[in-house]
């Protein structure tokens, strides 16, 4: 089997990701709601940090949900999408730099991180999806967070309305996989 073979046969099993997109867009709705509390933005951050925690527990549930395989034993390509995964947290001590010297930044640079750490699946699961709405929801967060409107909550709804669109356009980029991989 070739490495583009692989792909497409991790891309089909793991439903491109779709579970943990999942997850993370219900994590980006829990973020929105906490830019509405009436609190101090320490401790939102605070708020938002912890919460992330519940992100890969959460998509792990979602996995068995979506009848999604990402574990895929026999493929050599299926943990790099968890190690591209985990990768994200190398970024987290800019997360700490943030949260100590410009906390009100904080949302929009942990959105720029996420949504940056996405575009290395584009290769992983041939998606194109992927190499689109990675810098495209970047580059808006950046927009947004340069405004600094008074609506704190915009970056984190924004970053889950994204997140819901690139698991819309992954599952149709799945299910065409998927009808090729049976017709083939």
């Amino acid at each position: 089997m070739n490495i583009s073979d692989m792909k497409n046969e991790l891309a089909t099993q793991s439903k491109n990701g779709i579970s943990f997109l999942s997850s993370a867009v219900i994590v980006w709705i829990i973020f929105t709601f906490i830019f509405f509390l009436p609190l101090d933005i320490k401790w939102k951050n605070i708020l938002m940090l912890w919460c992330s925690g519940i992100m890969f527990p959460m998509a792990v549930t979602l996995s068995k949900f979506f009848k999604v395989d990402w574990r895929s034993k026999g493929l050599p390509l299926s943990d790099l999408g968890l190690v591209l995964n985990l990768a994200q947290l190398m970024y987290f001590p800019i997360l700490f730099l943030v949260f100590v010297h410009s906390p009100s930044d904080m949302v929009a640079v942990f959105a720029i991180i996420t949504a940056a750490h996405l575009f290395p699946y584009g290769w992983l699961y041939q998606a194109m999806p992927y190499y689109i709405y990675a810098p495209v929801i970047s580059v808006m967060v950046m927009i947004l967070g340069f405004a600094r409107a008074s609506h704190p909550w915009m970056i984190p709804l924004v970053m889950a309305i994204s997140l819901v669109l690139l698991n819309l356009a992954l599952f149709a980029d799945y299910k065409k996989k998927s009808s090729l991989s049976r017709s083939a």
